[in-house]
C-alpha cells in the first residue's frame, strides 16, 4: 500500500533553454552560479527541502554534494540557510542511484543499483515526509518516464546556454501540471512549483 504523504518531488535548476547543464559537460554550471545562493533561492530550497525526509541522488551528485555540503553546518561564515540545509541533508536518508559505486561514506547513505521508478514504489510504502529529487536530473527524467514525480521545482535561470543536457526528452509520460507558486528572485531567477494533475 502507497503512503499518499509521500510526495514524491523533483527539484533543479534548469536554464532558459531547458538546459542543466552547458554544452561543457557535466560539470559545465558556471552559469547557475550567479543565480544558486540568492536570498530568494536559498528561501525556496529550504521551503522545497523541509518537508522532505528522503533525498535521491545519482551517482555525480552524490559524489558532488558529499564532497561540499556535509562540513557547511558548521562553517560561520556560510549564510544561515545555507547551514540549515548543510544539516537537513545530513541527517535525511539519502539514497543514491549507481551500479559501480561500492561504498557510501556520508551518514545516513546507502546505494542501491534499482531504477529509480521501482525504489520510488517501495519508498512510498514506508513511513516518512516527502521523497525528494536533488539536481539530479537522470533520476527525474527516470521519474517522469514512470509518471512517479508528483511535484517538479524548477529554479529557472535567465540564461541560455546553447548546449547542453536537456531535462526533457521523448520519454516522458504527457500529462498536465498545475503551477502553485511562482516567485520572482533578485538575479531574474524564477522558483517555479508545479504539482501533476492525476485522477
Amino acid at each position: 500500500m502507497t503512503n499518499p504523504r509521500r510526495t514524491v518531488v523533483g527539484n533543479i535548476s534548469l536554464s532558459l533553454d531547458g538546459r542543466v547543464n552547458g554544452p561543457g559537460g557535466d560539470f559545465d554550471m558556471s552559469w547557475i552560479v550567479p543565480h544558486a545562493a540568492t536570498p530568494v533561492t536559498l528561501d525556496h530550497m529550504i521551503r522545497v527541502t523541509a518537508p522532505a525526509t528522503t533525498v535521491l541522488l545519482g551517482r555525480k551528485n552524490y559524489q558532488g554534494f558529499g564532497g561540499y555540503w556535509p562540513t557547511v553546518a558548521d562553517d560561520e561564515s556560510a549564510p544561515e540557510q545555507s547551514r540549515q540545509f548543510s544539516r537537513w541533508l545530513n541527517a535525511v536518508e539519502k539514497v543514491v542511484f549507481s551500479s559501480t559505486l561500492e561504498h557510501a561514506g556520508w551518514q545516513n547513505s546507502w546505494i542501491t543499483a534499482s531504477d529509480p521508478a521501482t525504489a520510488v514504489k517501495e519508498l512510498r510504502g514506508q513511513p516518512g515526509g516527502d521523497i525528494i529529487v536533488l539536481a539530479s536530473a537522470s533520476v527525474i527524467r527516470a521519474l517522469l518516464a514512470a509518471d512517479e514525480l508528483d511535484r517538479l521545482s524548477i529554479t529557472l535561470c535567465p540564461e541560455l546556454v546553447g548546449g547542453g543536457t536537456p531535462l526533457f526528452d521523448t520519454t516522458l509520460v504527457p500529462g498536465s501540471w498545475t503551477l502553485v507558486d511562482s516567485t520572482p528572485g533578485e538575479s531574474g531567477t524564477l522558483c517555479l512549483l508545479y504539482d501533476r494533475q492525476r485522477g
